[in-house]
């Protein structure tokens, strides 16, 4: 008989970001290895739901069944400490945390507390918590008072991918891959690049602008205030080809990151063997080696327009970066090894 568990997903699983994409990933590695994977949608408005759609996430998981783990997302995890305290005793509970709710960028102080307060509560009645980076189990155990031997790390896996041919150098091209949304700090890196216009660059930032309508409007009139119009371009979300066609074609991967869980974009890029510039925010430093980029404090626009003006100005010093890249590349895990680690930690729960 198949190995069982239920996979409770917020929203729309086939969403472009990074936590939905790891969500199906590992989906796909457990039902490669063996274990019947049933996936629960818990419905729309995470993490934010209105009291009638928790009503229904609470009432889904209730019916789950109980016969294997159940494996509840984090975008809705941390907001449903009711559901989670009513399931530990009838089922065994796995929290998967990407990034803790109470440090996305821009929330009010009010805000930020609840949001502690309930994914805290929530994450004690957990039996296990997977984290996707070493930084984000430090911070469940420091700041949301999860044990430390209740939380293991599975960190996203990365497609092997073929490096960068990039342009000719001449004006090099550089790559953003991330939704707009306030915590990727699109409007840092505006202002940043807005201080090199003396320099040959060309940017494309591919990612959903529907996520949050006000930081794509806010994006695009900073493009316009700086008259960079003819210089950046925002494709919204793009195909699986099409980004693997920009990754090709990229010289430099570039985002400004106030925060991330572990930041697969970075991870994708130097597995395309692009040099990056980055930020130090949250779990870059674990996937970003010094001798594949450049990384800066998060929300300091002199530093990120310093290191970008160093890299786009020196050739060489972007081809001891990729080279850097290509050779980090070869020590990220594959998507197999990932599953199989999460695998083995729904094992302990069998």
């Amino acid at each position: 008989m198949a190995r069982r568990i239920t996979f409770a997903i917020p929203g729309d699983l086939d969403a472009p970001t990074g936590g939905y994409g790891y969500d199906r990933r590992i989906v796909a590695e457990l039902r490669r290895l063996g274990w019947r994977v049933d996936v629960l949608a818990l419905g729309e408005g995470f993490p934010r739901p209105s009291l009638a759609q928790a009503a229904v996430a609470a009432g889904r998981l209730a019916a789950a069944p109980a016969d294997g783990p159940i494996v509840v997302d984090g975008l809705a995890f941390g907001v449903l400490p009711g559901s989670a305290t009513a399931l530990r005793e009838s089922h065994r509970l796995v929290a998967l945390v990407h990034h803790p709710l109470a440090l996305e960028t821009g929330l009010a102080a009010a805000e930020a507390e609840r949001l502690q307060q309930s994914e805290r509560m929530a994450l004690a009645a957990a039996r296990r918590v997977i984290a996707t980076s070493r930084m984000t189990a430090a911070t469940l155990a420091s700041a949301f008072g999860v044990p430390a031997d209740r939380i293991d790390v599975v960190v996203p896996g990365t497609d092997r991918a073929p490096f960068a041919t990039g342009s000719d150098g001449r004006r090099p091209r550089l790559l953003s891959v991330a939704a707009v949304v306030p915590r990727k700090g699109f409007d840092l890196l505006v202002e940043a690049l807005a201080r090199g216009t003396d320099l040959p660059w060309h940017l494309t930032i591919a990612g959903d602008r529907t996520r949050d309508p006000a930081a794509a409007a806010a994006l695009d009139a900073a493009i316009v205030r700086h008259r960079l119009a003819g210089r950046i371009d925002c494709t919204g979300a793009v195909s699986a080809e099409r980004l693997a066609a920009l990754h090709a074609g990229a010289d430099l991967f570039v985002l400004a990151s106030h925060y991330e869980g572990y930041g697969m974009a970075f991870a994708e890029a130097i597995a395309h063997g692009l040099p990056v510039i980055g930020t130090t925010g949250g779990a870059i430093p674990e996937v970003v080696p010094a001798r594949a980029g450049r990384l800066v404090p998060p929300g300091n626009v002199a530093a990120l327009a310093a290191v970008l003006r160093e890299v786009l100005g020196n050739g060489d010093l972007r081809h001891t970066l990729a080279a850097g890249a290509r050779a980090a590349a070869a020590a990220l895990p594959s998507w197999a090894d990932s599953g199989a680690r999460f695998a083995r930690v729904l094992e302990l729960l069998s």
